[in-house]
């Protein structure tokens, strides 16, 4: 008897010693695979993957695809905030958290955090049930004072008050309910720094907003840190409240918002994923100045042993020959004679050209080159050649006289091609007197039009 009622417990004990997460999806999406992540910090860390089983499920009377998957976690799975993932490209992706009970839930895929719906998991059901709530009543606050801002003619202080009445009526219910659970820090960080009167002017509404975005936020909380909950905010922050129209005064509103972020934040790793995480932003737009403040300001003064080396040594590399760099500096020989690309001094702008002789559109082309410039004297040529050797080369470059000629052996693998990230030839860059990149024109027809306005 003794020996059954142990065979018993241990087969309970097995049942409950794993998770799963299951999902459905309708309609289904085009790929057969899901991926679960836990989200660390800015970061995400592959758990496993799924495959998603296609079945259909009737809708007032019309067959619908339903695309279907399930995960199975072991006991030690880490509590923590989870992601699962199913296209390559865009937003294809639902966020939950995993505190020891199975997760189920479903979406539709095109619109996965709008229509989320969890039917197993306290800490998720709760949440999402306080988003659904929060957010309706945010929006009826801020419509209230936006409508007082447009016409201060109206008198909307009471419907205002009362508005403000039902969000912190929400937010205290919420915070009652889910004390002690693994969701309440997203809670208590999700409340706007919503005044109790009314704001009357445009100047105080924006001060106000941007002044307490992050005041809600414990930027130590743990819970919040592993996370995409601070990441987001802090992309909201900088990339959306703090915009201007004007290119100069957006530089400068980027440089105080990013400043703001990090005064916020004390963890250094953190601090490292999202100095990472910003450049990796402004990379999407080239935008280089931010780019290189954030690594002057924040990355460099890092620890030593916190830093990424091959990450600065993979940027400095990837934005070394952008549009407002200095063009990286080579040199070669002509004639017997040493010359220096940053000491050229014989012209106003330079075109350098990567070309080879065994492209034949180089062939075409950069003869035409010659021919447009030929009469140009303010424009000097910087012909390199990416070669295997230089047998066809000596005899090509003599059909075009008075530019400077490199030779560029090894071909691809060639030090100053890989500098210049080349992939294809002919490619150009316009310089100016101080060997600035100023553009990087794509065809021949973008040379032509350049130099044709000068």
């Amino acid at each position: 008897m003794k020996n059954i009622l142990a065979f018993i417990f241990l087969i309970s004990s097995f049942a409950h010693a794993q998770y799963t997460i299951n999902g459905t999806m309708s309609p289904t999406v085009d790929t057969d695979w899901v991926i679960l992540y836990k989200i660390e910090g800015a970061t995400q860390k592959f758990i496993q993957n799924s495959k998603i089983k296609t079945s259909s499920v009737d809708i007032q009377g019309k067959k619908q695809p339903l695309g279907s998957f399930s995960f199975t976690l072991p006991e030690n799975t880490k509590v923590g905030s989870y992601r699962i993932t199913y296209k390559l490209e865009g937003a294809g992706f639902v966020d939950f958290v995993f505190n020891k009970e199975d997760v189920s839930f479903g979406f539709h895929p095109d619109y996965a955090n709008q229509t989320v719906t969890f039917t197993t998991s306290k800490e998720n059901m709760l949440y999402k049930s306080y988003l659904d709530k929060i957010s309706p009543a945010q929006q009826t606050l801020d419509s209230i004072q936006v409508a007082a801002l447009q016409n201060q003619n109206l008198n909307l202080k009471n419907k205002y008050k009362e508005a403000l009445k039902i969000v912190n009526g929400i937010q205290k219910e919420y915070l009652e309910a889910s004390n002690g659970m693994y969701v309440q820090p997203f809670i208590k960080a999700s409340l706007r720094n919503n005044l109790p009167e009314i704001i009357e002017t445009p100047e105080k509404y924006m001060s106000n907003m941007i002044g307490t975005f992050f005041d809600p936020i414990d930027f130590n909380n743990k819970t919040l840190l592993n996370s995409s909950f601070i990441t987001d905010r802090i992309t909201d922050y900088v990339f959306y409240i703090n915009y201007s129209q004007d290119a100069e005064t957006q530089q400068k509103l980027f440089k105080e918002s990013v400043d703001k972020v990090f005064s916020k934040i004390d963890n250094i790793s953190y601090k490292k994923e999202i100095i990472e995480f910003l450049i990796n932003q402004f990379e999407t737009d080239m935008n280089l100045e931010l780019i290189d403040y954030l690594f002057d300001n924040y990355y460099s003064k890092l620890p030593i042993n916190v830093q990424d080396n091959s990450f600065k040594e993979e940027k400095q590399a990837l934005f070394a020959a952008e549009v407002g760099r200095i063009a990286p500096d080579f040199s070669w020989k002509e004639n017997g004679k040493q010359f220096i690309l940053s000491k050229l001094n014989d012209a106003e702008n330079y075109l350098l050209i990567f070309w080879s002789t065994t492209c034949s559109h180089c062939i075409t082309e950069v003869p035409q080159v010659h021919t447009f410039l030929k009469e140009n004297d303010k424009v000097k040529v910087i012909a390199f050649s990416l070669e295997e050797d230089a047998y066809g080369w000596n005899s090509f470059k003599k059909t075009l006289p008075n530019w400077h000629h490199v030779l560029g052996l090894n071909k691809w693998q060639n030090k100053t091609a890989r500098t210049y990230n080349i992939v294809s030839t002919p490619s150009y860059f316009i310089l100016d007197a101080n060997k600035k990149i100023i553009t990087k024109p794509e065809h021949l027809k973008d040379v032509k039009l350049f130099f044709a306005n000068k």
